[in-house]
């Protein structure tokens, strides 16, 4: 079998993570509490600021940039699959308490309501520091069409003047893929801007944080570098997952992701998409089918048995739980690149 080259991709660039840093303070929200009560915005008895992730990949940018200087809590639990969140009132009340939120606009909807309700002044929105792109299946881009085919007609029938376009900072993430975490190059842009963010909401911290970002980044920088050379020379490039949060990573590391459902791991598959499934296992040499952690593994198992083919685990790491095959983003991510290897043929 035929060894393929993978072409090259670019690599975190200094210059880029510099640019994102200096966007973070435009695209840092500054909105006024509306309270007199000094509860938001003093930071911890202790003295360290109270930041609140989303869920866990900010929570790992937010512990690791912010060290002894931050006390971190997350609005996901481990075990909890992010996309199908709901906020207790109860949950959403003590949003409003936090120093700084990091959060990714499009993952969450309750989360994204919660904050834009919460009245918190340091607001950090992960996409704004990186670019999204679409990803998933067909019958994503399908159901997309329709939308704007909709769209297109409601246009017509309403006569609007829509020439005040978006200023470019915000995000439409309605056929956007929000998983930019499992893309290295990316995760390191959205690390600096977050480290830039700390500093503004924390200037008498500032250096210590400009140091944790750096060092991070130099981390995720190795990890990239590892994927570049694990991955350069396979006997396939393309790989099934059970949906699509793979996109960035195939992209980076010229991979081809086949999945299941799409961006929305609940989403159920539609026996036209098995069939193509079929036809690309068997045209591409596909060898395994993957599963995560925190959705179903049904249907991953039922194609794979169908087809002969391994399962494996490739996680997209939006929790971690005793069954993750680390302790942290860097381990699992290194997990995720011996399984692809293994599942590719690399050598």
């Amino acid at each position: 079998m035929a060894v393929m080259s993978r072409r090259r991709r670019p690599r975190i660039s200094p210059a880029r993570t510099l640019a994102a840093g200096a966007a973070a303070l435009g695209v840092l929200t500054l909105t006024a509490c509306g309270s007199d009560s000094g509860t938001a915005g003093d930071g911890g008895a202790d003295g360290t600021l109270e930041v609140t992730a989303s869920f866990y990949p900010m929570e790992f940018l937010a512990e690791r940039i912010g060290g002894e200087h931050v006390s971190v809590t997350t609005l996901t639990k481990p075990g909890v699959e992010p996309h199908d969140l709901d906020l207790s009132p109860k949950e959403t009340a003590r949003l409003t308490e936090a120093d700084v939120i990091v959060y990714l606009k499009g993952l969450q909807p309750a989360v994204d309501e919660a904050i834009a309700q919460s009245g918190v002044q340091h607001i950090v929105e992960a996409t704004s520091f990186t670019s999204l792109e679409a990803h998933g299946t067909d019958e994503d881009h399908a159901h997309d069409d329709e939308h704007d085919e909709h769209d297109e007609h409601a246009d017509d029938d309403h006569d609007h003047d829509h020439d005040h376009a978006d200023d470019g900072h915000g995000h439409d993430h309605g056929a956007e893929d929000p998983h930019i975490w499992l893309d290295p190059v990316k995760y390191a842009e959205v690390a600096q801007g977050v480290g830039t963010a700390l500093a503004e909401a924390d200037p008498d911290n500032a250096a210590d944080y400009e140091a944790n970002t750096e060092a991070l980044i130099a981390e995720l920088t190795t990890l990239d570098e590892e994927f570049t050379a694990g991955l350069a020379e396979t006997e396939t490039r393309t790989f099934i997952t059970t949906h699509a949060a793979f996109g960035y990573l195939a992209e980076r590391y010229g991979l081809h992701e086949e999945a299941i459902a799409g961006i929305d791991p609940e989403s159920e598959p539609s026996a036209a998409r098995l069939r193509e499934l079929h036809e690309v296992a068997e045209q591409d040499n596909v060898s395994t089918v993957f599963f995560e952690t925190l959705a179903s593994d049904a249907t991953a198992r039922t194609l794979a048995d169908d087809l002969g083919l391994k399962t494996g685990v490739l996680d997209p790491l939006e929790g971690i739980t005793d069954q993750s095959a680390g302790a942290d983003y860097l381990e699992v991510m290194r997990a995720n690149l011996a399984a692809l290897r293994d599942a590719l043929g690399a050598s």
